[in-house]
């Protein structure tokens, strides 16, 4: 069949919108309507050539949509079922049979590859070979054939339109929280990076009860939101000095858990300084390969404090994405404050709106 699709065809080249062909199910995908997508700063990361999907490609990996077919071997969903679309895994290695889904040890051939498991794709353009399958999905379509580990069945009563950042951004920033720091009540939070990782970040540490929610960016927007979600106070690190604020706030105890968003070496230096002792240090942001960060030991020694990464929140898609539903239902986790709408065709004013700070998650809707 015919799709209209965004394509990524040159590194840091605007996104094309075209018409391309999509084949014929697998036994093991599902053909979903798209009804909207997010975008996401790993769709910038391909498309700039940092991560090693082949162009052109469609990416997009934050999808929601309508099953409108489904293949022999498909049993999660039926027609007409409601769906949400996360990240891909093999489900047969080790880390997937023993239920940590977001560490594949197949991860990027299953998110990355642009192609299936065969070696094929499902879209092409007058014989030309697009790349497909971007996270199980490439939902910058108005159709795609997703495997059926990515498809995540959501309730009938839920607007689908805004629920496709469950998939990644909001899935990696919640999940971070309360899957993998699981902070005690009354414990000390720092968010580095209010975006829409970060906010959901902040959003987890208050269902937590965490007492001291601390969000760092450089937009002073982003910090007013953060405030409102659930950050007991905010720091502008292009005014403050963030380490004396921190000192501050924590009565120079230190933080319990920082959640860094951004990758960024400087940052995560002083995200490790801030720490209190036997205090965490999750890292959640993407960086270029060969990217480095250096701790001083002899202070860091006597802290006895961790530093881990965190991929895709540590959460399996489809507990936890329902679990975030209830509690949006529940008036919890109010995700919707993050998102700005977008047609296909201004998708590229999306990703300059997301980079500049002006919009926090924009979702494409068809």
């Amino acid at each position: 069949m015919k799709v209209t699709a965004a394509v990524a065809r040159g590194n840091a080249a605007p996104f094309t919108i075209e018409q391309l062909e999509l084949d014929a199910l697998r036994p093991n995908e599902v053909r979903v309507r798209l009804v909207a997508t997010g975008i996401c700063h790993t769709d910038v990361l391909v498309r700039d050539g940092v991560y090693p999907t082949p162009l052109p490609a469609v990416l997009g990996h934050e999808g929601a949509g309508v099953v409108e077919e489904v293949g022999i071997s498909v049993v999660s969903v039926v027609p007409g079922d409601h769906v949400v679309l996360a990240a891909a895994y093999c489900g047969y290695c080790k880390s997937c049979r023993s239920g940590h889904m977001a560490y594949c040890e197949n991860l990027m051939a299953a998110d990355f590859a642009g192609r299936r498991a065969d070696g094929g794709t499902s879209l092409s353009n007058d014989g030309e070979v697009i790349s497909s399958h971007f996270f199980g999905q490439s939902s910058f379509a108005t159709y795609a054939n997703v495997v059926e580990e990515s498809v995540v069945r959501v309730a009938k009563d839920v607007p689908l339109e805004h629920l496709g950042p469950l998939g990644c951004g909001i899935n990696t920033g919640a999940g971070t929280v309360l899957n993998e720091l699981k902070p005690e009540i009354g414990s000390s939070l720092v968010v580095f990076g209010a975006g829409a990782v970060g906010c959901s970040s902040i959003m987890a540490a208050k269902i937590a009860d965490c007492s001291i929610i601390v969000a760092v960016d450089i937009h002073d927007s982003r910090l007013e939101l953060a405030l409102e979600l659930g950050a007991t106070h905010v720091i502008n690190s292009t005014t403050d000095d963030v380490a004396a604020r921190l000192r501050e706030i924590t009565d120079n105890a230190g933080v319990n858990y920082v959640v860094d968003t951004t990758g960024l070496p400087s940052l995560l230096r002083q995200a490790a300084d801030a720490l209190g002792v036997r205090g965490t240090l999750a890292l959640v942001g993407a960086a270029k390969p060969g990217t480095e960060v250096a701790f001083e030991i002899g202070a860091s020694l006597v802290k006895g404090w961790t530093f881990k990464t965190v991929v895709q929140g540590s959460s399996v898609p489809q507990v936890f994405i329902p679990r975030l539903i209830q509690l949006w239902r529940e008036g919890r986790f109010p995700f919707e404050k993050l998102i700005g709408d977008y047609k296909l065709e201004d998708i590229n004013q999306g990703f300059e709106d997301s980079k500049s700070g002006k919009t926090i998650k924009p979702v494409i809707v068809f």
